[in-house]
């Protein structure tokens, strides 16, 4: 299969550029800037792109790259930094003109012939973001676009097959980007649009084949989107040697557990262990406040669970988990695995001695929604929501009891609903209730009430480091007031949380 590696000079633009190669159905790794590169190149890449960052080329200990990459015959593109380490280390100019760039920005073609930019319009609009500047190219290279701003906004030299753009293709702002991209992939690079979502089936399926043999393999259900597709994948490739696991803690969503049951027991045939361990963790979250308490408890009580489980299955030898190649990447790849181990079913311990199976490890969220989608996991599983490991523990401020949970319950329900109902799930990041473990005065008839408030929280986010609060329309805002009010018994007031993050967080904890 063809490869392409993007380079990682800092902040996120990597993981962007990555995931724009993928969506051309070209694979693409993520690589340190401090790879060797004859370590690259024995990856046989059929191209390279460097990424942008945050540096300027011309602070102390910038980051760099072995300038050997433009004279190995693989076509290298460089994006922002990456297009202005080009140009410094093979004998352009870049320097800081005291003037950058931010933001939309009108891109004008020049007169000379481009491969990127093909047919693409004379005139089109970009997106930048950069203090330096190339205000003069290397020798070889002919500019191929300006900016009013920069003189040097595209540049490249064919004979090498190296290339530079001072704005940024990856971001949707950028009204070409993805066909420059598709220029680099195809007609500079000759890829073969073959990453599709049948070809990452296939090669995950082989793979477990081929790792597991005829041995035993447990998997950890959560509810959630990876551990079902791993689960999944996992199930078509070794069928009846899958043993799936479901620890019922009662703190899921209304109907939740009943939908494990539904699509792993009756859709596709998978031996599934049901563990209804409610009570336990109603035990063991008796009288907790505190919400790193609460996390340590569940997550004490669930490995217990596990390893009786495990006991009666000692003959599994391999243990799956929906690790994503965002947490391989955050991690570090060398010792990914430890940093991340376990950590979708409930932070189980080493000692339990499993190999693990990671079929998702070299895939990106929305490639695994796809492929979720292509084996056929209903569409309420594969476009869920991010859901906290602790359940709706963490959505309760105050102590857990069993009639907090069925009011939360029944209210995240209707949120959900009425999200849904408004057509916006999709473009929301999560959106959920809350309810703090206080009671507040209402009238309701001719009657005083003294029942629980229901906090609603919706916000938007790539990756939850940082997430912004929906503008909800008012009319979805006063259907779910309504319902909550006449629908859940035991609560008589809603609020909307308008806080971003930071300063809050996504969770109330």
């Amino acid at each position: 299969m063809d490869t392409v590696l993007v380079v990682d000079f800092g902040a996120q633009y990597a993981q962007l550029i990555a995931r724009r190669v993928r969506e051309a159905n070209v694979y693409s790794e993520i690589v340190p800037r401090t790879m060797p590169v004859a370590e690259m190149l024995a990856r046989r890449p059929k191209g390279i792109i460097l990424s942008g960052g945050p540096a300027s080329v011309h602070v102390d200990d910038a980051p760099s790259i072995d300038p050997a990459i433009y004279d190995s015959g693989v076509p290298v593109l460089g994006i922002c930094y990456g297009a202005q380490l080009v140009a410094q280390q093979l004998g352009g100019e870049v320097r800081r003109t005291g003037s950058g760039e931010y933001g939309r920005t009108p891109l004008e073609l020049s007169g000379s012939a481009s491969l990127l930019f093909g047919d693409l319009p004379r005139e089109q609009q970009v997106w930048m973001s950069h203090g330096d500047s190339i205000v003069a190219a290397p020798s070889g290279f002919a500019v191929t676009a300006t900016t009013p701003g920069t003189p040097v906004a595209a540049l490249e030299d064919r004979d090498r097959a190296v290339f530079g753009v001072q704005f940024h293709p990856e971001v949707v702002h950028t009204e070409r980007g993805q066909e420059l991209l598709k220029a680099f992939l195809f007609d500079v690079c000759a890829c073969r649009p073959s990453w599709t979502k049948v070809s990452i089936i296939e090669q995950a399926v082989s793979e477990v084949r081929a790792a597991v043999g005829s041995e035993r393999v447990l998997c950890g259900l959560s509810g959630g989107v990876d551990s079902a597709v791993a689960a999944a994948l996992v199930h078509k490739a070794v069928g009846d040697q899958l043993t799936c696991v479901f620890v019922d803690t009662g703190l899921m969503r209304l109907g939740e557990a009943e939908q494990v049951e539904e699509t792993f027991r009756r859709q596709f045939h998978v031996d599934l262990v049901h563990v209804k361990a409610a009570d336990r963790f109603l035990d063991a979250l008796d009288d907790v406040v505190d919400p790193e308490r609460k996390r340590k408890a569940i997550g004490e009580t669930f490995i217990r669970v596990f390893e009786e489980v495990a006991r009666d299955h000692s003959d599994a030898r391999f243990l799956v988990q929906g690790t994503l190649y965002p947490d391989i990447i955050e991690s570090g790849t060398a010792d990914a695995a430890t940093i991340k181990s376990h950590h979708n079913v409930g932070g189980l311990p080493e000692e339990m001695d499993f190999e693990l199976v990671e079929p998702l490890r070299n895939l990106f969220k929305d490639e695994v929604r796809a492929i979720g989608a292509e084996l056929g996991l209903p569409e309420e599983i594969v476009w869920r929501q991010p859901f906290p490991g602790p359940g709706l523990a963490v959505r309760i401020v105050g102590t857990i009891t069993p009639e907090r949970l069925d009011v939360l319950r029944r209210a995240d329900a209707i949120v959900v609903e009425e999200i849904k109902r408004a057509g916006l799930y999709r473009e929301v990041w999560q959106s959920f209730a809350v309810l703090p473990a206080v009671r507040t005065v209402g009238v309701m008839g001719d009657d005083r009430t003294y029942e629980y408030p229901i906090v609603i929280r919706a916000v938007t986010s790539d990756d939850a480091m940082t997430a912004d609060w929906v503008r909800l329309p008012y009319e979805v805002l006063e259907r779910i007031s309504s319902r909550l009010i006449n629908e859940v018994p035991g609560v008589n007031r809603v609020a909307y949380d308008v806080t971003s993050k930071p300063p809050g967080t996504i969770e109330w904890e």
